[in-house]
């Protein structure tokens, strides 16, 4: 009976030398010395990473919305995760360049510079916007969070084909600009 208590013991007990967490959670970092990436004849991105080539990869932004240069995933097509890069800091300026046009496609979100009319009715607001990309006039689902604080005043949009738009600072829109935004809240 002791030799068994024994074994249990054993095995219930902390390992006898603490692994490193991406050893645990099987994170393969990419960096400068490991991985190299370019542009494909169709201009996608693509990464070559300990010699296994990649054709075609996306990159996904642990913090898109408050920092866009640190944990980024690469994935494939299949959204299988190659690796993981710390920060775009520890790679040259034409890599950096690369990544940095792929992550502003991705998250692509227009800032709405005025607010010139929102419409409710039947659960969906019909807003028309001065945006960074033009005069934009899109709908958004009432309810579920779709506009939302991202930050203290960073407000994110998103309408129903999942375009999303940005008030960069709520505080700085007019007061009847606010009106309008706040039934959307």
């Amino acid at each position: 009976m002791t030799a068994l208590i024994s074994s249990l013991n054993q095995e219930t007990e902390a390992p006898q030398h603490e692994s490193d967490l991406a050893d645990a959670a099987n994170i393969r970092y990419l960096t400068q010395s490991n991985t190299t990436f370019m542009k494909t004849a169709g201009q996608m991105l693509a990464v070559e990473v300990d010699g296994e080539e990649h054709p075609s990869v996306y990159v996904h932004c642990s913090f898109p919305h408050t920092n866009r240069r640190i944990y980024l995933s690469i994935r494939t097509i299949e959204n299988k995760e190659i690796g993981m890069i710390r920060s775009l800091d520890d790679f040259s300026a034409e890599t950096v360049e690369l990544l940095e046009e792929q992550v502003q496609i991705r998250y692509f979100a227009p800032e709405i510079t005025k607010v010139v009319n929102v419409k409710e009715e039947f659960g969906y607001a019909y807003w028309e916007a001065e945006t960074t990309a033009g005069l934009c006039r899109f709908t958004v689902r009432g309810g579920g969070g779709n506009t939302k604080l991202i930050s203290a005043s960073r407000l994110l949009i998103t309408d129903v084909d999942g375009n999303r738009f940005v008030i960069a600072d709520i505080n700085r829109i007019s007061e009847k600009e606010y009106r309008m935004v706040e039934m959307c809240m």
